[in-house]
């Protein structure tokens, strides 16, 4: 069976909104997990509301959007190289297959921590949860840059200024959070 010349670009444009579902709901995911185990430092009938209500949002999320958009973007990966078979056997598309197979294991890790969450056995505080919301970010940012520049990867000081300005971001991002949670204490 052949396949249409315009396959190439259902799948990459099926692949690209897969990707764009995926990671919205892998940021906000953990984002409910840091509310989660916040609520449980509440009193009574409010922490309960809480604590089930982050449940049910949570399970909503990974199994409505997170989930169906990570099998959205894997199956159009599939067919991607299907169609350029040689990819496999370039650098740059080997190491990103690294990094979505270790952002395949975050989402499933994802799963562990939701199912922790929900049977009062979690053991991360809202600090942790903070760092490890920070993880599908560097790794998005690794995958474009390696689907952008292949294996014409820049190293130029421009380069390690954008890295610079990416990690100055997520840690003024992190100085902010720490900053509003200490005013308010």
């Amino acid at each position: 069976m052949t396949l249409p010349p315009e396959a190439y670009l259902w799948f990459k444009s099926l692949h690209i909104i897969g990707v764009v579902v995926w990671f919205a709901g892998l940021f906000y995911l953990v984002r409910l997990f840091i509310y989660h185990v916040e609520a449980k430092e509440l009193e009574g009938d409010v922490k309960l509301a809480f604590v089930n209500q982050y449940s049910l949002m949570e399970k909503r999320l990974a199994n409505i959007i997170t989930t169906p958009g990570m099998i959205l973007t894997v199956s159009m990966a599939v067919g991607l190289l299907i169609l350029q078979p040689t990819w496999l056997s370039e650098r740059w598309m080997q190491i990103k297959l690294v990094f979505v197979a270790l952002l395949l294991c975050y989402h499933f890790f994802c799963y562990r921590l939701m199912n922790s969450l929900a049977n009062n056995k979690c053991i991360w505080t809202g600090k942790q949860l903070r760092i490890l919301n920070e993880l599908p970010t560097l790794f998005l940012v690794i995958v474009v840059m390696l689907v952008v520049f292949k294996n014409n990867f820049p190293t130029s000081s421009a380069t390690w200024l954008i890295v610079a300005l990416v990690i100055f971001m997520a840690l003024s991002i992190q100085f902010y959070a720490r900053y509003r949670r200490l005013r308010n204490s």
